[in-house]
C-alpha cells in the first residue's frame, strides 16, 4: 500500500482534517553578515507577567541591507548540548505548570479527554486490500498506538488478527508505525517504525501469517524532513525504497537532506543494496515510488514541499532494462502519476489548469504533448491530489474514482476510462471524502466524515445506483454530536482585498445566530493543504460548555484549487492572516461570537497563523494555544525541515521575498509595553519537522515585551515530536493544556 501519513500535529490537537503536505525544507541556509558577534547571556528585564527571567544574549544579521537584532539566538541551541537551554526549558515548564494545574477547567478537561479517548472504541485507517485480505492500522484505547491487523473484510473485524502491536514492541507506548506495505504475494508486511515522536523510521519485515519479524532491518528509510516510502518488486523478493545519507557519504549538516531512491532484495546484507536514482536531485528531494503488477516502477520527486515534480519511469522491472526515463519536469505541472491498465499511464496536470485536467498516455514513448485528455478543468472545483496519499484517485475495476474539493467538502465522482461520468455512489452533505479502497474485482470502500457524523468506511458497488452500504469498521464515538444537538453553518467572510473566506460554524445546543457565545477558532492555510469536515470527539469538550467552534478554509489551503493555495505562499502569504482576522471578526458582527471572548487555536503552519494573527491583532482575541509553531522566519530555512519549507514560505536570499517574511514574522513583531492575550505554546523536545527553539524564542519574547500580567507559557515534552506517533496519554495531557486553558479565559472572571 501507499504510505499514510499524518502531516500535522494540528490534525491531532484540533481534530482537523488536515494533511499537510511534506515535511519539509528547500535550500542552503541563506548567506547574511553577522555585525556583531554573540555575547555571554546577560540578565534581561524582569518580565512583569512572573514568568523566568531569561537572559539576553543580542546578535545582529545583516539581510538585504537591514540590520535585525536578535535577543535569544542561545536558545536555538538543542536542550541536549545545552545546560543552559535544558536550565531555561525546566524553568519554562515550572513556570507553565505553575498557571494550568491550579486552573479547575484543566483538571475538568482532563478528565473528560481521558473519557473520551480511553473509551472502548476502535478506530480504522491505511485500508489496503492483498490476495483477499484486509490490512488496517487500529486505534483501540487504552493501547498508546496504532496497529497493524488483517480482517477477512470490512464486516468481519471479529475475526482480525493483530500483526504488527508496537505497544507489545515498546510497553511504553513510544514507538510508533509511520506507515506499511503489504507484498504482491500477501506473505510479507514492510513497517517503517520510529521512536518517540522523532519519525525516524527504520523498515521491519514480519510475517503476514504469524506476525514473525524476519529479515535484515533496513536503516533509514524515513525521517521527519522528506518523509519516506517504499514500493514492493512485483515478485515480492524485495523493494524500492528511500534511502538517507549513511554514515560518511554526507556532513552533519546534510544526513536529513539528498535522499535517493535504493533497491534492496530479500536476504541480502542492506550495504549491498543497489542505487536506482537521486545522485543528481535537488538536495530538498522528497522521493515517492509505486511499482504495478508487470514490473512498471513510477518515481515521482517533490522540491521540498512547493509543490513542484519530476516523475521517472521505469518499464518492466529491474529484472530486464533497469533503465530510468524521466518523463516529467517541474515545469510541466504534473502533480501526480498513477498506474493505468494496459500500457497506460494516468496523471494529473496543472499546466494551464490550477483546478487540475486527468491526462493519459502510453507508458511506452510516453509523451505529455501527445496525452489524451481525460477529465478537462473543472470550472468551480478542484480534482484533488495528494502526493502523500495517492488513492485521492483510484483505477479500479475499469473505472477511475475521483475525489474533487468544493471549497472545504469533498466529493467523490466515478468515470469510465475515457472520461465518462458514471453513477456514483450516496453521499451525506456538507461532508468530507477520504481514501478510496480497492476492494474484490469491482467493488470500493471509501471514507466518509462530517463535522457531526463520525467517520464510516462505506461499501460501493461498481454500477449499483447510488446505494452504498456502511461497514463494521466504521468507526464509532462516545460522543454523539447530533443527539446533542448542535448544529453546522457554513457562511463566507470577506477579506480585507474582498477574498469571501468560508467560516464553518459548529453552534452547541440552544446556540443562535444574534446571540453571541464564546468561540475557539482555528485554521492552517498553507501548502495546498484543505481542510476538510471532520468528525472529532475531542471538540465536545468545547461545545459541551456552550462553547462555539470555528473552522475557517484560508488561502494557502487547496479547497479552490492551486491559485487558492498559491493566493497565500511566498509573498502573498499576509492574504492567510488576513483572511483569519476577517472570519474572526465575521463571526462577531454576523452575531454567532461574543467579542472579547474568542479564543484560538492552531498548530505546526497553524502555529505560525497563531503567532502572526496575535501579534498584528492583539486587541482580538481572548487567548491562544498555539502548538509546535513557526516563529522566527528569518531563521526558519536555517533548520533541516526549514530548507524543505523555502518553496512555500520563501527565503532571506531573495529581496521581495525576505521582506514579506520579515513584514509578518511573529517573533520579530513583538513590541514593548503591547497588551496580549494570555499565550500557551505546546512543542516536543524531539520535533523534526518545526525546531522547538521557535516556541523558546518566542516565549522568551513575549514575557519580557509583556505589559500586564497575562501568562505567557511553554510546556515542552521530552519524549515527543511534532504530535506523529504521540500516545494516547500524550494526547490526552496536551490537550488538557490547551483546551484548559483556552476555557479559563473564555469564561467570565
Amino acid at each position: 500500500m501507499n504510505s499514510t501519513v499524518l502531516r500535522s500535529f494540528f490534525a491531532l490537537a484540533v481534530g482537523a482534517a488536515a494533511v499537510p503536505t511534506a515535511s519539509g525544507c528547500g535550500s542552503s541556509p541563506p548567506t547574511v553578515e553577522v555585525t556583531s558577534e554573540p555575547r555571554p547571556p546577560t540578565a534581561a528585564p524582569t518580565p512583569l507577567s512572573g514568568a523566568p527571567v531569561t537572559a539576553q544574549n543580542r546578535v545582529s544579521d545583516t539581510y538585504q541591507g537591514t540590520t535585525v537584532v536578535d535577543a535569544y539566538r542561545w536558545l536555538e541551541t538543542p536542550a541536549a548540548e545545552s545546560t543552559e537551554v535544558k536550565a531555561f526549558i525546566d524553568a519554562q515548564n515550572v513556570h507553565a505548570r505553575g498557571v494550568l494545574d491550579p486552573l479547575a477547567e484543566r483538571a475538568a478537561v482532563a478528565s473528560r479527554l481521558s473519557e473520551i479517548l480511553g473509551a472502548s472504541t476502535v478506530a480504522y485507517g491505511a485500508l489496503d486490500e492483498v490476495k483477499g485480505q484486509l490490512y488496517a492500522l487500529k486505534l483501540e484505547p487504552p493501547k498508546q498506538q496504532r496497529m497493524i491487523v488483517a480482517l477477512p473484510g470490512p464486516d468481519q473485524p471479529d475475526k482480525e488478527r493483530v500483526i504488527v502491536d508496537p505497544n507489545a514492541i515498546d510497553a511504553a507506548g513510544k514507538t510508533a508505525i509511520d506507515w506499511y506495505h503489504v507484498s504482491p504475494d500477501g506473505k510479507l508486511i514492510a513497517v517503517s517504525l520510529s521512536a518517540g515522536g522523532s519519525e525516524t523510521g527504520d523498515v521491519h519485515i514480519f510475517e503476514t501469517a504469524t506476525g514473525k519479524q524476519v529479515f535484515e532491518v533496513v536503516p533509514g528509510v524515513n525521517a521527519g524532513t522528506a518523509g519516506g516510502d517504499l514500493a514492493w518488486l512485483a515478485d515480492s523478493k524485495g523493494f524500492y525504497y528511500s534511502r538517507y545519507p549513511r554514515g560518511s557519504e554526507r556532513g552533519d549538516d546534510d544526513k536529513l537532506f539528498y535522499v535517493q531512491l535504493y533497491r534492496h532484495m530479500l536476504g541480502k546484507p542492506t550495504v549491498e543494496d543497489t542505487y536506482e536514482l537521486g545522485k543528481d536531485f535537488v538536495r530538498i528531494a522528497e522521493v515517492f515510488i509505486d511499482v504495478d503488477s508487470n514490473g512498471d516502477a513510477l518515481c515521482t520527486i517533490q522540491k521540498g514541499d512547493g509543490g513542484e515534480f519530476e516523475l521517472f519511469l521505469q518499464l518492466g522491472g529491474y529484472a530486464k532494462s533497469g533503465e530510468w526515463k524521466q518523463i516529467a519536469r517541474y515545469e510541466d505541472k504534473i502533480v501526480q502519476g498513477f498506474f493505468g491498465p494496459k500500457d497506460d499511464l494516468y496523471f494529473v496536470s496543472r499546466k494551464d489548469a490550477p483546478r487540475g485536467k486527468l491526462l493519459k498516455s502510453a507508458r511506452k514513448d510516453f509523451s505529455i504533448a501527445k496525452a489524451t485528455l481525460i477529465l478537462a478543468e473543472d470550472p468551480k472545483d478542484a480534482l484533488v491530489t495528494d502526493i502523500w496519499n495517492p488513492r485521492a484517485l483510484t483505477l479500479h475495476g475499469g473505472r477511475i474514482y475521483t475525489t474533487f474539493q468544493l471549497g472545504g467538502p469533498s466529493d467523490v465522482r466515478v468515470y469510465d476510462l475515457a472520461g465518462k461520468r458514471q453513477t456514483g455512489p450516496d453521499q451525506l452533505p456538507v461532508s468530507a471524502i477520504g481514501d478510496v479502497v480497492p476492494l474484490g474485482k469491482s467493488d470500493v470502500l471509501f471514507q466518509q466524515m462530517s463535522f457531526l457524523a463520525p467517520t464510516g468506511w462505506y461499501r460501493w458497488t461498481a454500477g449499483t445506483k447510488g446505494a452504498t452500504a456502511k461497514t463494521a469498521i466504521s468507526s464509532k464515538s462516545p460522543v454523539d454530536l447530533i443527539a446533542a444537538g448542535v448544529q453546522v453553518v457554513r457562511e463566507m467572510a470577506t477579506s480585507k482585498d474582498g477574498t469571501q473566506v468560508p467560516v464553518n460554524i459548529l453552534l452547541p445546543k440552544g446556540a443562535t445566530k444574534g446571540q453571541p457565545i464564546p468561540f475557539v477558532v482555528t485554521g492552517y492555510g498553507g501548502y495546498g493543504v484543505n481542510l476538510e469536515p471532520a468528525f472529532q470527539s475531542l471538540r465536545s469538550v468545547f461545545l459541551d460548555q456552550g462553547i462555539g467552534l470555528a473552522i475557517l478554509n484560508l488561502r494557502g489551503g487547496g479547497e479552490f484549487g492551486e491559485a487558492w493555495h498559491e493566493g497565500g505562499m511566498l509573498t502573498k502569504k499576509q492574504n492567510v492572516f488576513d483572511d483569519f482576522i476577517a472570519g474572526t471578526e465575521h463571526l462577531v458582527s454576523a452575531g454567532f461570537a461574543k467579542s472579547g471572548r474568542i479564543g484560538i487555536i492552531g498548530g505546526s503552519n497553524g502555529g505560525l497563523l497563531m503567532g502572526a494573527v496575535v501579534t498584528q491583532r492583539p486587541d482580538l482575541f481572548a487567548a491562544v494555544a498555539s502548538y509546535v509553531g513557526i516563529y522566527d522566519m528569518l531563521r526558519v530555512e536555517t533548520e533541516p525541515n526549514g530548507a524543505f519549507n523555502v518553496p512555500e514560505f520563501g527565503t532571506v536570499t531573495d529581496p521581495a521575498q525576505f521582506a514579506a517574511l520579515y513584514a509578518y514574522s511573529p517573533y520579530h513583531h513583538v513590541v514593548d509595553g503591547t497588551k496580549y492575550p494570555p499565550t500557551l505554546f505546546l512543542v516536543g523536545d524531539n520535533d523534526v519537522r518545526v525546531a522547538s527553539w521557535h516556541s523558546r524564542k518566542m516565549v522568551a519574547r513575549l514575557q519580557t515585551a509583556a505589559g500586564d500580567a497575562a501568562p505567557h507559557i511553554l510546556v515542552t515534552t521530552f519524549d515527543a515530536g511534532h504530535g506523529i506517533g504521540s500516545s494516547v496519554q500524550q494526547t490526552v495531557n496536551q490537550n488538557a493544556d490547551g483546551f484548559g486553558f483556552l476555557m479559563h479565559y473564555l469564561a467570565p472572571h
